[in-house]
């Protein structure tokens, strides 16, 4: 029996994405598989949750073109879950999913549908909000690098931000140490061996005091691999409210790679870079990309205004130059917001929020011609109908049908049936909404 502390939701994911006991029949979703299968979700108004119903397997196979024997496999490994779980939950691991209330909503807003589905952690959870400077570099740091490291974290302990690191060695466990010994907060995002770090001396008095908390996307005894780094390093960046580069080479390794990611997303963090004569030539490189010169020199009482000011010039500065463009030159860019009015980090975000986006300018482009074609719909509601069989009946892509659907019942001329999803015309025979 599958343990009463996860919702049904992250019960329902875990089974599909998860890694856990010998059997090993069927692969796990991979995120692009999942959020192809949230898409269906949503499009039908249904949950993860949902699909622990065997009556609803063979709706979501066929809306989300994945195999129905293997989502069957996966969703029936309830024994297995049941006997990970309590392991994990003897340990002081817990489990959350993109779908509870308390997944960091920076990882929504700023990865979207790449967030991924499953988190497992060790530790204060209150720190999942995030927050703080991200700083990343490579595992063989040199003295200087490292001597920069400590102080950047030990002025985050002074201004009470959070380190969010990645905890391998090198700048990462320089830097979560430095910080956590000045008595400040760190959050590690691990590619590896979560449990096994979770255990350590140093960790678990940290951890005591509400002062450390251990994230990890990965089994919580996986292995270390170059693609779980790679994957790793995005995470950090969008846990942050700024990036920090200690050392990186020029177009090789993950310090590297993770930058030039952030840096060419369309609503990249401000990443700083460390500067000078014995910096590595791929930081140099980095300001290229749009990385940031990290200040000479820092005011301790003023560390937080400092750095909020640097990317306040640096937007202004890109401003400028857009201005300077010819009307033949022109492209619609995005509006950059202040950091001041950005979205509170609280605030809540759905989890397919580009998903939503999409089919809202559908639904808009949609109103031209749906007083033609609601009278064909209707004629084909006399009894309850899915939305995909619809689409298919009339040869259209199942979205816009969502769409013209969505309005007709906003209109109460068709009734939204449930457990499965169906729509009939409206008349008077229609029962209530769970007919």
């Amino acid at each position: 029996m599958m343990n009463d502390f996860l919702t049904e939701d992250t019960k329902s994911i875990i089974l599909l994405c998860g890694v856990f006991g010998k059997d090993r029949s069927e692969k796990p979703l991979s995120l692009a598989e999942y959020s192809s299968l949230v898409r269906w979700l949503i499009g039908v108004e249904m949950r993860p949750g949902d699909l622990l119903q065997k009556e609803n397997i063979a709706e979501a196979s066929k809306g989300s073109g994945l195999d129905k024997q293997r989502l069957e496999s996966l969703l029936g490994r309830g024994v297995q879950l049941g006997f990970a779980v309590e392991e994990w939950q003897r340990n002081g691991i817990w489990i959350i999913s993109r779908s509870d209330t308390d997944y960091p909503v920076r990882y929504k807003k700023h990865l979207k549908d790449k967030a991924p589905p499953l988190l497992f952690g060790v530790g204060n959870r209150s720190l999942l909000n995030g927050g703080g400077l991200g700083i990343v570099g490579s595992r063989n740091v040199d003295e200087e690098g490292e001597a920069f490291t400590r102080q950047v974290a030990e002025l985050c302990a002074y201004n009470r931000m959070p380190v969010v690191s990645g905890g391998a060695r090198g700048v990462d466990q320089i830097s979560m140490t430095a910080a956590l010994e000045a008595g400040g907060v760190t959050i590690g995002i691990l590619a590896e061996n979560l449990l096994k770090k979770s255990v350590e001396r140093d960790a678990r008095h940290a951890i005591a005091d509400g002062r450390l908390l251990l994230l990890s996307p990965y089994h919580p005894n996986a292995r270390f691999s170059v693609g779980t780094a790679m994957g790793r390093n995005k995470l950090i960046y969008a846990m942050a409210d700024y990036g920090l580069i200690v050392s990186a080479e020029h177009k090789k390794g993950g310090t590297w790679a993770g930058a030039e990611e952030e840096l060419k997303r369309e609503n990249s963090l401000p990443v700083f870079v460390r500067i000078g004569s014995k910096a590595p030539q791929g930081n140099n490189k980095l300001l290229d990309l749009g990385a940031i010169p990290w200040p000479e020199s820092i005011e301790r009482d003023s560390f937080k205004q400092q750095l909020f000011d640097l990317v306040a010039q640096g937007r202004e500065k890109r401003n400028k130059n857009r201005k300077n463009l010819s009307l033949f030159d022109f492209q619609p860019t995005h509006e950059v917001v202040s950091i001041e009015k950005q979205q509170p980090a609280d605030e809540p975000v759905h989890e397919e929020a580009s998903v939503i986006e999409s089919e809202s300018k559908m639904e808009e482009s949609a109103g031209t011609i749906y007083q033609a074609v609601l009278p064909v719909i209707l004629n084909k509601l006399d009894s309850p109908t899915t939305a995909e069989d619809l689409a298919e009946t009339l040869d259209v892509n199942k979205t816009q049908i969502n769409a013209w659907l969505k309005k007709a019942v906003d209109e109460n001329k068709v009734v939204k049936l449930s457990r499965p999803v169906r729509y009939k015309k409206k008349n008077s025979e229609c029962r209530s909404d769970f007919g």
